[in-house]
Order: C-alpha cells, then sequence, then structure tokens
C-alpha cells in the first residue's frame, strides 16, 4: 500500500462504505436509473467480456455488469466499501488493494475492459495517478478499453476544486499506451464540450 492517504479516505476515515450504500439505494428507490456506467459499458462489449471494476466501492457497476453476463472482478481500498461489495455478492472476486499497486495482486493481463467510475481518478492519492493509469493500461489485453468518469470542476466533485484536467489524463494514458477513443459529458452519452465539468472517457490499448 501506498503511505500517503488518498483523497477519499481523507473525506470519509475509510467508513464511507454502508451510507454510501444508502445513498444510492435511496436514488433507486426514488426511480432515479443507477446503473448507467454499467449500460455504457454493456455497449461497448457483448456479454462475456472480462472486466475489471476499479475502484470498485460497494459494487454497484460491477454487480450490474455480472447480471448482463460479464465476468468482473472488483478492486477497492477501502474496506468499508468493499464489506458492502462482498455482502451483496459474495460469490463475486473482490480484491483488497491499493489501485497503485494493482501488479501486486496477481491479476492476469487480459481484462476487455477496465471501468474507473465514481471520480475515482481524482480521488486517488496525490502524485499517484500516472502510476494508476500505468497499472490499470497493464492489465488489458491488446485493444482492451479503460473506461473513466471523472469531476472537472467543484460541482461534480466532493472537493472544493479539481485535482485532475483532461490534458495531464490524456498525457498520462498516452504515456501508459492508451489512445483517446470517444469522450462524453454523460454516462448516456451527451456530447463533451470543452470546459464541461464532468467527462466520460474511452481510452484504448493499441491492438498489437
Amino acid at each position: 500500500m501506498t503511505t500517503q492517504r488518498d483523497r477519499w479516505a481523507e473525506l470519509t476515515g475509510g467508513q464511507g462504505g454502508e451510507e454510501y450504500a444508502r445513498r444510492f439505494a435511496r436514488l433507486a428507490a426514488s426511480g432515479q436509473d443507477v446503473h448507467g456506467e454499467a449500460f455504457f459499458c454493456a455497449a461497448l462489449l457483448g456479454p462475456g467480456a472480462r472486466i475489471l471494476d476499479a475502484g470498485c466501492g460497494t459494487g454497484r457497476v460491477a454487480i450490474r455488469l455480472a447480471e448482463l453476463g460479464y465476468h468482473c472482478a472488483g478492486v477497492d481500498v477501502d474496506l468499508s466499501m468493499l464489506a458492502v461489495a462482498r455482502r451483496e455478492a459474495p460469490a463475486s472476486r473482490w480484491l483488497h488493494g491499493d489501485l497503485a499497486r494493482l501488479d501486486t495482486l496477481g491479476l492476469d493481463p487480459d481484462f476487455d475492459l477496465v471501468v474507473a467510475a465514481g471520480n475515482v481518478i481524482p480521488l486517488l492519492a496525490p502524485g499517484t495517478e500516472p502510476t494508476v493509469v500505468r497499472q490499470l493500461a497493464a492489465v488489458l489485453r491488446p485493444g482492451g478499453l479503460l473506461v473513466t468518469g471523472m469531476g472537472l470542476d467543484a460541482a461534480h466533485l466532493p472537493l472544493p476544486e479539481a485535482t485532475v484536467t483532461l490534458t495531464d489524463f490524456d498525457d498520462w494514458c498516452e504515456r501508459a499506451g492508451l489512445a483517446l477513443r470517444e469522450r462524453y459529458a454523460t454516462w448516456d452519452g451527451a456530447p463533451y464540450e470543452q470546459g464541461g465539468g464532468y467527462a466520460v472517457s474511452v481510452h484504448a490499448r493499441a491492438a498489437g
């Protein structure tokens, strides 16, 4: 594990799992669609694909994708979040680990898609972002996809200011062997406009 705590841990003290789960349960009960990330990923690859939910939290995205026929694993550093995921889907593969040290978890580098939703990248420990992107790219098969969603301003983050720019993020991806394929403003595919406060990005690893 890294010695520096990630921004999510600074916000929650590593005890946010149950409240996070309750918040999404309330949203679902009110009629809101809470599975936009899963449906976005499902539109990119057919059932049977191998998907890693990086920063999986309570497992909301991976559990829905598994229900749709995908082979999923989840990784998170927050044990309170993983406890919820393990309770909700005990047969699924949930790994406790730091994304900056993903290579220590014994994952085969053959995932068809890695998804990092829920502001995973902006909430990493400061300075670890390029390493995490490189680690995520390394577990993708040739031609595999990295899908990310992140806030780019305070209105779209649980933070007073942005921690990541798209310019920096695209640079980290390029250095990790990933090329930008698509970018949207929302998980339902609204077009992204320069200066927007949220971005959903699809980067692809070279095919060979």
